[in-house]
């Protein structure tokens, strides 16, 4: 099992209307990333977004600082919205991370939960779909293909005749994770190209997710590919503090900041602390309260969906540094050793 953390750089206001600058919050998230390798910790991820309530726009570039003061911990996009982007300059990208960092840089490919990146590029919303299919397509060429790439072309993607792409990676493969947040099609895709696969619970009870999981390791098999050598990641909100009263009170007012910002511009119902409260609960989505808590949780999950991997988000909207840098420390140092261990006893 892998425990891990992933991030959106969120820098919105705070309950009092102070800001973060961009630049403020980058160099806390690269902070964070330092905090989580010295504790122990498996995974970092760093989501991409291109609007002001969000710092990073250029997830490989924040990695890249990161590595730089990192050891072991394994650095990934969450995600890279693929749609709008050049699959061979992501290639390029985090085959350049893989390097500086010493063979710690993984891809995490989505379609994206927001759509500000389509306009911004030049590309129509009408084309979502397939623009994501082509261009996941031409990346695992890139990542599988060898120095060369050999590309026929489709409508969103331009032919390569045979065209050398550097740098290569050092890993002989680079890992390409696939990102979904509850579409079967999703899910049968991520199985049926035998990819490791990402999901994103952020809100429900986890176990009704359990048919998603099930669904692409079917795919999996159909497709010739062994399901119990695929990756599977639960990617969830949470929140760690030295008591659950502590945990709730740091995390309500950024959680409801930064979903009812949300709900305003999608049309639902923004949550209310009955909602968050019912989230923390045994069962509910949020990874969230004391340690021993937050370690039940997660291997409460373990059991349902027999996940490789799960990541939390803690730093969401305006939570403190300070609150946030602890959260970590509990994750790394508390949290973490009761989890391996009672997955260990069980795949034992």
């Amino acid at each position: 099992m892998e425990l891990g953390i992933y991030s959106f750089g969120d820098a919105t206001a705070d309950s009092t209307g102070a800001h973060v600058s961009h630049g403020e919050r980058l160099r806390r998230l690269v902070e964070e990333v330092e905090l989580a390798d010295q504790v122990g910790l498996d995974v970092y991820g760093i989501g991409e977004h291109h609007r002001a309530d969000y710092s990073v726009s250029a997830p490989a570039i924040v990695l890249a600082a990161a590595a730089e003061r990192t050891s072991r911990i394994r650095l990934t996009s969450a995600v890279t919205v693929l749609s709008s982007d050049d699959p061979v300059r992501v290639f390029q990208q985090f085959s350049t991370l893989d390097l500086l960092s010493g063979g710690r840089a993984e891809i995490m490919a989505g379609r994206g939960s927001f759509i500000e990146s389509f306009p911004l590029f030049g590309y129509d919303l009408d084309d979502y779909d397939d623009l994501y299919a082509e261009k996941l397509a031409m990346l695992l060429e890139l990542t599988r293909g060898g120095e060369r790439l050999n590309w026929p072309g489709t409508p969103h993607t331009a032919a390569v005749d045979d065209r050398p792409v550097y740098p290569q990676p050092q890993q002989a493969e680079l890992p390409v994770w696939l990102a979904i947040g509850g579409t079967p099609a999703s899910a049968v895709r991520a199985g049926t190209l035998g990819l490791p696969l990402a999901l994103a619970i952020i809100g429900g009870e986890p176990a009704r997710f359990a048919p998603f999981v099930e669904l692409y390791r079917e795919a999996a098999r159909e497709a010739g590919h062994d399901p119990a050598t695929l990756g599977v990641a639960i990617s969830s909100h949470g929140f760690i503090a030295d008591t659950r009263e502590r945990a709730l009170e740091i995390a309500w007012p950024p959680y409801r900041l930064m979903f009812s910002r949300i709900a305003a511009e999608r049309g639902f119902t923004p949550p209310n602390r009955a909602m968050f409260e019912a989230g923390a609960a045994a069962g509910g989505h949020l990874l969230l309260g004391d340690p021993e808590a937050v370690a039940e949780k997660i291997l409460a999950e373990h059991e349902v969906f027999d996940n490789t991997r799960t990541l939390v988000q803690f730093s969401t909207a305006s939570t403190p540094h300070a609150d946030v840098l602890r959260s970590i420390e509990l994750f790394g140092t508390e949290v973490a050793p009761i989890v391996r261990e009672e997955v260990a006893r069980r795949r034992a």
